[in-house]
């Protein structure tokens, strides 16, 4: 079992014929991913690396009965993209696309919910459930099938703590990124949520940076409705107030979303914090290797043994 991919997956690519999207979809294609149709308004009838394009979402899953749409439309039109593809009753859509305008996330995410939808993204490196299924843009040789979920804001971290992980063995379930813009499809919540359901998934990484609130929100989720062990890191710790770093959402403002804030919130929750991917990975596995267990979350069983690195 895995969460929001793996081998029953039909993966429909919204702008096929684009650069980007040839490029990854003949890397999803290598990686065993099912891609049945791609979109591409104008270039209906015809291939992509063997893969059908049609004019619009509508025409292919009448034909190809896609579950899961990536989008690699550009950023003016990406909105359009993703509620074509709620419309048409996909009911996992990845956005790929940088930049995005918030005022069209507002409208879309709440679109998206009305009609039964989950969007992972925007801004986001998409999804990977190792061995079965990948939908996104990350580097696959990373990753290895295993017992850590992976939930992310940042995409190159993602790859870092991955790697970090497969190198001492420790191999992933599903790997998430949620997208680094203030306003994504998918909370960090949510995929803890069904996280902590797949009983695949043994223990997690979460991987946050400066911004918003959401870490300190998982915080208290984690407090209260996880069992299974979590290992963070919070990426920005030099980040100057008021500057934005990389992703939209990844800046400290009005005295809020600082890296400091979100450490003592995992920690308070019974969240190792590590100081670098590296030494993230290596709690991981050094929690792994001395429980043996799921149920180890101290804040639900009295006590942080096992939790040093």
């Amino acid at each position: 079992m895995s969460i929001l991919c793996d081998l029953t997956t039909k993966l429909l690519v919204q702008n096929i014929t684009g650069r980007e999207g040839m490029f990854h979809t003949h890397r999803m294609l290598a990686y065993g991913t099912k891609v049945v149709a791609g979109t591409a308004p104008g270039h209906g009838g015809e291939t992509v690396e063997g893969v059908p394009v049609f004019n619009s979402v509508k025409e292919a899953v009448h034909a190809k009965s896609p579950n899961t749409s990536i989008i690699f439309v550009p950023a003016p039109y990406a909105a359009d993209a993703i509620v074509e593809a709620a419309d048409n009753a996909i009911k996992t859509i990845v956005c790929i696309t940088e930049g995005v305008p918030v005022n069209d996330m507002v409208k879309v995410y709440a679109h998206v919910r009305a009609k039964g939808c989950r969007l992972i993204g925007p801004n986001c490196p998409g999804v990977i459930t190792p061995g079965q299924c990948k939908v996104g843009i990350m580097p696959a040789y990373v990753y290895r099938s295993g017992p850590v979920g992976v939930v992310s804001r940042s995409g190159t971290l993602t790859y870092e703590i991955a790697n970090e992980l497969t190198a001492l063995g420790m191999g992933q379930s599903t790997c998430v990124g949620v997208g680094g813009d203030p306003i994504i499809g998918t909370s960090f919540n949510e995929v803890l949520l069904l996280m902590e359901a797949d009983p695949e998934t043994k223990i997690v990484t979460l991987i946050g940076e400066i911004g918003g609130t959401c870490e300190e929100e998982a915080a208290a989720f984690i407090a209260t409705s996880m069992r299974k062990p979590v290992v963070a890191f919070i990426a920005g710790k030099a980040a100057p107030p008021e500057k934005r770093m990389g992703h939209a959402g990844a800046i400290v403002s009005g005295g809020q979303g600082s890296a400091a804030d979100k450490i003592e919130a995992l920690e308070a929750a019974g969240v190792v914090v590590g100081q670098t991917p590296r030494e993230t990975a290596q709690a991981v596995a050094r929690i792994w290797r001395m429980s043996g267990a799921v149920d180890l979350n101290p804040l639900v069983h009295g006590s942080s043994e096992g939790y040093a690195y």
